[in-house]
């Protein structure tokens, strides 16, 4: 099972990847867990510094940006 964070702090963007990585990962029965982060502690410990993030199994993905989703069913289907 992958294991899927969304390091986020409330904003528009943030709130749009969210839910553009459940919709996928339900869409493709990609076998995941999607949580939400919102401790500045732990975005700090990924090294992020602009949200949106995405964590997939521990691996910085993507940071500031809603990638498109091909590139994130790639990442998804690559772990």
């Amino acid at each position: 099972m992958l294991s899927v964070k969304i390091l986020r702090s409330g904003c528009k963007k943030c709130q749009t990847l969210e839910a553009k990585v459940r919709h996928l990962v339900a869409e493709n029965n990609i076998d995941a867990t999607v949580d939400k982060v919102t401790d500045i502690q732990e975005m700090v410990r990924y090294g992020i510094m602009m949200t949106p993030g995405l964590i997939i199994n521990e691996k910085v993905k993507s940071f500031g940006i809603i990638p498109k989703d091909d590139q994130i069913i790639n990442w998804l289907k690559e772990n």
